[in-house]
């Protein structure tokens, strides 16, 4: 929140201050008359918490509320100007329904035989005032399959050599354990790094990897870093670099066109769309981060141009299909066989692959946290999406049956 001064009869009035305190006094009395948790300040529900329904509403409109929507803009995506119309052939689902009433689903999608033939999305007497289908919502981890599909579009551009190529030629990565490393390295999270991060902060620092500008991390956290022994390590600081790095070799103008390929002319997105920068980030060292602020529909339209891309086989379908070919082996075992993370043994190019019990399938995961899923089978054409505020619905139930099952 930016501070706007009034001068008022000489005197300086700093709305900062009154809005900070109306805030703080609304949430009080949120917490007060409704049974609000907080969890000691998180900005986002732990995964594992059982939150209610007073709980889930007042995270959600912190969600819509935060930031990100505002000022943290990187690069403004416009909305096509021929956005791609869907078909319906819709179908009742007594028990998504059910789930959109008792869970904390915002939306659920299911495209098949191209056509959407379920469509449900929150009813206006649980969290349908806040959540419409205009509604930009956060990506989470989703933004980083986006990352790796935009990236294929960089390599067929030409601006990137290939999976294949090192990153020695960025000076911002010199003197750190990602110099004279492949791309192929970084997008299946196997770049040695798991010494200096988890998924989400740095060890030495305790700095959220998601903060700090590329320039800032590699100069602090990252300085004189080693690569260790190679070893999946899923975080957040890879697709950020990847993504920090296609502007550096495309050029902010070229990368804007890579953007508008993407999702005004590929896709073609009905409304405006835009990335998040980091929360350190100037005019004097931008970083983008993968966390994408789009609607629900858009982000169907997103999976649908993957799934045109490998059905037609072009440039960028080629780079889904490698993708599948260079996977590497998550190095756990199934933690809960309920969950899209956790329900897949192989992650290839930023997507979770070879979900449990469809062997030899092309089934590409996106998951998000909280519940933001996009789940694409390559080989029967369809697509799953689901948005939430939590992730306390089943999914593997809604998405994952539906896919091995489906025709």
């Amino acid at each position: 929140m930016y501070s706007t001064l009034h001068v008022v009869g000489g005197r300086v009035i700093v709305m900062k201050k009154i809005l900070g305190a109306l805030i703080f006094l609304m949430l009080f009395c949120v917490n007060v008359f409704a049974e609000v948790k907080t969890y000691d300040g998180r900005s986002e529900i732990p995964e594992e918490a059982k939150p209610n329904d007073d709980t889930l509403r007042f995270f959600l409109n912190r969600y819509l509320t935060r930031n990100w929507n505002s000022h943290r803009k990187y690069s403004n995506i416009e909305a096509s100007d021929n956005p791609y119309q869907f078909q319906f052939d819709l179908r009742e689902d007594k028990y998504i329904k059910k789930q959109m009433q008792e869970t904390a689903l915002l939306s659920y999608l299911l495209f098949e035989d191209g056509k959407i033939v379920i469509d449900e999305i929150t009813p206006k007497n649980r969290f349908g005032d806040l959540f419409t289908d205009k509604t930009k919502y956060h990506s989470q981890s989703v933004g980083k399959s986006i990352a790796s599909y935009i990236l294929g579009h960089a390599i067929c551009k030409g601006y990137v050599e290939s999976i294949d190529a090192k990153i020695n030629d960025w000076p911002v990565i010199k003197n750190t354990l990602y110099h004279d490393q492949k791309i192929i390295d970084l997008i299946n999270m196997s770049a040695g790094d798991q010494k200096y991060l988890n998924s989400n902060r740095f060890f030495d620092s305790n700095r959220a990897v998601t903060n700090p500008t590329i320039k800032s991390a590699m100069e602090n956290e990252l300085k004189n870093s080693k690569k260790s022994k190679v070893k999946w390590n899923y975080n957040n600081l890879l697709p950020h670099i990847i993504l920090n790095y296609i502007i550096f070799k495309a050029g902010e103008d070229n990368f804007q066109g890579l953007l508008d390929e993407v999702f005004r002319e590929k896709a073609k997105t009905e409304y405006d769309a835009h990335f998040v920068e980091t929360e350190i980030s100037n005019l004097t060292d931008r970083s983008i981060t993968n966390t994408l602020m789009a609607t629900r529909y858009d982000y169907l339209r997103i999976a649908k141009a993957m799934l045109d891309d490998w059905q037609n086989d072009t440039c960028e379908g080629k780079y889904l299909k490698i993708l599948y070919e260079r996977k590497v082996k998550k190095n756990r075992d199934y933690r809960d066989k309920q969950e899209a993370f956790s329900i897949t043994k192989s992650y290839g190019g930023f997507f979770h692959l070879d979900p449990y019990g469809m062997k030899n399938r092309h089934i590409f995961i996106m998951d998000g946290y909280g519940g933001q899923t996009l789940t694409i089978d390559f080989d029967r054409k369809r697509i799953v999406t689901t948005m939430a505020v939590h992730r306390d619905f089943k999914w593997k139930k809604i998405a994952y049956s539906v896919i091995k099952k489906g025709k």
